[in-house]
């Protein structure tokens, strides 16, 4: 599956928590820091934990939990969800670190985790300054397996005004992107947070497509179709990468390098195009292959 939507919701709330999954978003993200004031944080630890300790809760969509930022708070985040737990029942996939600056961060919370023979892809949050200037070594670091850019918080670090075309961030939304694809991380864009204006979603997430991210944060539920359809192939995108593709089956067999589709000549960037398509539709499980 892929990771066309990935939606927040707050640790603290176990009825949200509960019927998350039925958003359809292809990641479900337990949220144990922004999302959760100060003093409700041992609440929502012991919520988290005993939700994914259910054996009844079994979503099929990717589990993530995102942890606090400092040392001590992931330590507590971990103890009380992981500590004498039966790894085999706890229910989550992959674990979300927030203000990364540098690859130490990632690093750091693998190791914490592997205190409790737990090994998890990390989405490291990519959303200060710091984090920007070293998202190509925080992507390298082989515990990370996404890379999440988030404008409002980079924004308040930088002391930008945020704007409706988000020129101000949008050195920092391309350099992570690159980051993630240097080095074959998913690429997951900032969210939108007026969650009742699906225009500028749609807009806001036409353009993540554009720059070249897998996928977009979520934060209300009726964001999650529109961002899952911008990034789904769609029926058109399909049938062209097909063509290309099982052209280009052909083109090999004769040792041909470059080869005609539909009145187009082409060649290895319209391949890699292709390529894209077929991926992203066989992570909407929108691909089948033609059969000979």
């Amino acid at each position: 599956m892929g990771r066309r939507s990935v939606m927040f919701t707050p640790g603290d709330r176990p009825e949200m928590l509960r019927k998350s999954p039925a958003a359809g978003a292809d990641v479900i993200v337990f949220d144990l820091e922004d999302a959760v004031a100060p003093q409700r944080k041992p609440d929502a630890r012991e919520t988290v934990r005993e939700i994914l300790a259910d054996p009844m809760f079994d979503p099929d969509c990717e589990v993530c939990i995102r942890v606090n930022a400092s040392e001590s708070a992931i330590a507590a985040d971990l103890e009380t969800i992981l500590q004498s737990i039966d790894d085999s029942t706890v229910r989550f996939d992959s674990v979300m670190l927030p203000k990364v600056m540098s690859p130490a961060d990632v690093q750091g919370l693998e190791d914490e985790l592997a205190t409790y023979d737990v090994s998890k892809p990390i989405f490291a949050l990519i959303e200060n300054a710091a984090g920007v200037l070293a998202a190509p070594e925080i992507a390298a670091v082989p515990a990370t397996d996404a890379l999440v850019f988030g404008a409002e918080d980079l924004s308040a670090d930088l002391g930008a005004t945020r704007t409706a075309d988000g020129t101000e961030v949008l050195y920092a939304r391309e350099r992570v992107v690159l980051a993630a694809a240097a080095h074959d991380c998913t690429a997951i864009d900032t969210l939108v947070t007026d969650f009742r204006d699906e225009d500028q979603l749609c807009e806001d997430t036409a353009f993540s497509v554009q720059l070249g991210y897998d996928g977009k944060l979520a934060i209300h539920p009726t964001q999650v179709d529109p961002i899952n359809e911008a990034f789904t192939p769609s029926t058109d995108d399909r049938e062209w990468a097909r063509r290309v593709l099982e052209a280009k089956r052909n083109a090999d067999a004769e040792g041909r390098g470059v080869f005609e589709v539909d009145g187009e000549m082409i060649d290895a960037p319209l391949i890699a195009q292709a390529e894209r398509i077929r991926s992203r539709a066989v992570a909407a499980d929108q691909w089948h292959e033609p059969s000979h």
